[in-house]
């Protein structure tokens, strides 16, 4: 069984830091994409996607958080990482990793449980 576990989430004042990271685990082969999603808390808002790399680490990383966050993985460590910067009140989601793993039951996407974070002063 494949899991996918978050950490780094929590509060932060506006203009600090968070690094998020993402450990792939279980019966895996391989790993092609691997990214990031945040979803709003109190809306009726769609998980949209932040930041997602592949498996060479070619970055796509959305408008709004260019410039201010950075995504990089460790293949060996079937981890991904998101370094949020200069963060704002408008950041505040629950963040979900996201990957797509070739493992035991063939090709599938997985997600993560999410981690809260929280831009306020």
């Amino acid at each position: 069984q494949v899991q996918l576990v978050e950490s780094g989430g929590g509060l932060v004042q506006p203009g600090g830091s968070l690094r998020l990271s993402c450990a792939a685990s279980g019966s895996i082969w391989s790993i092609n994409a691997m990214g990031w999603y945040r979803q709003a808390l109190g809306k009726q808002r769609e998980r949209e996607l932040v930041a997602r790399t592949n498996h060479g680490g070619i970055a796509n990383i959305v408008d709004s958080v260019r410039g201010r966050f950075t995504i990089s993985r460790d293949n060996a460590k079937n981890t991904v990482y998101l370094q949020m910067n200069s963060l704002k009140p408008e950041d505040t989601a629950v963040y979900y990793c996201n990957a797509d793993i070739w493992g035991d039951q063939g090709r599938n996407d997985y997600w993560g449980q999410g981690t809260q974070v929280t831009v306020s002063s």
